[in-house]
């Protein structure tokens, strides 16, 4: 997810870089939110892991 993320960083800058501000605007939107949502995944599978380990161990 975070490669996708990346992958949109850079037609963002590309877009930008053409003069392709609306389609610039929006990779960069999409980009975001792939950044944060592997964000909470993996927040949420690091604590889901915490709590495991001290149960199993």
């Amino acid at each position: 997810m975070i490669k996708l993320a990346l992958v949109f960083l850079v037609i963002a800058i590309i877009a930008g870089l053409l003069g392709f501000t609306g389609i610039a605007g929006a990779a960069v939107n999409i980009a975001t939110f792939l950044f944060f949502a592997a964000l909470i995944i993996f927040a949420v599978l690091l604590v889901l892991g915490l709590t495991v380990m001290k149960k199993v161990t």
